[in-house]
């Protein structure tokens, strides 16, 4: 380097414009899913929304798709947050060791394994036909995260129990139905009992270049059950070692607990973490409010 180059690199100017962009705050990264759609609980302790399931992504054989995950909170106050393997047909450490709990034969380990259960979500592409409390997503097409009960209304509007009910496909854009998302608060959950589908009628008017529009605004639900969106068995193994003993492994790549690693193997403060803004819809509670959102609360 020229002294020349070096007096204006060196300069006080250029130094202190460094100093002060490296000390400037860091803007703070977001983590949440902005193709995610979620309805939304007014004063009242009511929602009410008007959504449209989609049909499968072009490449792809179905309209949704099916994750399970553990959500939980250590004895330690460490929480474990992971989708399981079981997803993909694999063997998952917390499965496994769930089982050994239930199967010790005291009730205490049975609490604690009901507790470790894996919780079942499904993703679909929806169009918002209509959307009061947030009209900016009116007529747009978004991926919705819903548990077991709505699903089991998908199944119903396709096998009808009764002989008087005529079966749709609710993922079809001519024949299909709009859903009626009909949202309250039953024992500090979210419940959706009430939802049902409308009557068959197509999408936007079937006009077919419009959908054609929508179509291609749909997003892949194969990225969800894609391998690489999984930890591997040994990691998780990691992971749920750490929360039941308090301890952090830095030298891995589980989920990082604080912003400052400490060295491998040190114990870390316990102190039980605030419940994590994140929602995990629950496989036999009505398919409600978070579990995290009802922890939040308390």
């Amino acid at each position: 380097m020229s002294l020349a180059a070096m007096k204006k690199q060196n300069s006080l100017d250029s130094l202190l414009g460094a100093a002060q962009k490296e000390s400037a705050p860091q803007e703070k990264k977001s983590y949440v899913d902005e193709r995610l759609w979620k309805p939304t609980m007014d004063k009242t302790g009511n929602g009410y929304a008007v959504i449209r399931f989609l049909p499968s992504p072009d490449g792809e054989d179905l309209p949704w798709v099916k994750l399970w995950n553990h959500a939980f909170q250590g004895p330690t106050g460490q929480w474990y947050i992971e989708n399981s393997l079981t997803t993909l047909g694999n063997n998952d450490p917390v499965s496994e060791y769930n089982s050994k709990l239930w199967n010790s034969g005291i009730e205490s380990d049975k609490e604690t394994a009901r507790k470790q259960k894996r919780k079942l979500q499904y993703y679909s592409n929806i169009y918002v036909v209509s959307d009061k409390s947030n009209p900016e997503n009116e007529g747009k097409v978004f991926l919705y995260r819903y548990g077991k009960k709505i699903f089991d209304k998908v199944m119903e509007a396709m096998q009808p129990p009764f002989p008087d009910t005529d079966p749709i496909n609710p993922f079809d854009f001519w024949e299909g139905a709009n859903f009626k998302l009909k949202l309250r608060k039953v024992d500090g959950y979210w419940n959706y009992d009430l939802s049902s589908f409308d009557s068959a009628s197509a999408l936007l008017g079937g006009d077919d270049e419009v959908l054609e529009e929508v179509h291609g605004k749909q997003h892949s639900l194969a990225d969800f059950t894609s391998p690489t969106n999984f930890k591997s068995y040994d990691e998780l193994k990691t992971r749920l070692d750490a929360v039941l003993s308090g301890t952090v492994v830095a030298n891995t790549t589980v989920q990082t607990l604080m912003e400052d690693e400490p060295t491998a193997g040190a114990k870390v403060d316990t102190k039980p973490e605030p419940a994590p803004t994140v929602e995990v819809v629950d496989d036999d509670n009505d398919d409600a409010m978070s579990y995290f959102e009802k922890l939040a609360e308390e």
